[in-house]
């Protein structure tokens, strides 16, 4: 019995010598987990969406039938400036697609959606739209994209 004590407590003090020194959980370095391949795919579709449309709506709906409110004034603006401009606009419905849902809110780092790209250049959602609306920048970017 008392070999038996005499392994258990070498077996002890041997496990308690190999453990690491106790690190404040403030020190510690947290990796995020790395981007699953679906998230890259949709990055990549989302990328290729924009620079193949010079005039993109990411919209809740379709320019036919708008499922919001402000996905509805966004496509009342882009006709108006597209129009006069002698160009189209094209829209993707976040509704069918999830992942492009949540990837272009990270894409451009703005939580909302509408939101409008022109030229390859995030110009913001339905409120900024209206804005550059009201004071012409909006028609000036659409002419120049139209014109490129």
């Amino acid at each position: 019995m008392k070999a038996v004590a005499s392994m258990l407590v070498l077996a002890l003090s041997s496990a308690a010598a190999l453990q690491l020194p106790q690190t404040p959980a403030s020190s510690v370095r947290r990796r995020s987990p790395p981007p699953s391949l679906n998230e890259a795919m949709t990055k990549d579709r989302i990328e290729k969406m924009i620079a193949d449309n010079k005039v993109l709506l990411f919209m809740k709906g379709d320019k036919i039938q708008p499922q919001c409110g402000f996905s509805n004034t966004a496509v009342m603006i882009l006709k108006a400036v597209t129009e006069s401009a002698g160009c189209d606009f094209q829209t993707f419905n976040v509704l069918a697609d999830n992942d492009v849902r949540e990837g272009i809110k990270k894409h451009s780092n703005w939580p909302t959606i509408p939101q409008c790209y022109i030229d390859g250049e995030f110009v913001g959602g339905c409120d900024l739209l209206i804005e550059m609306y009201q004071n012409g920048e909006l028609a000036e970017m659409v002419e120049k994209a139209a014109a490129s």
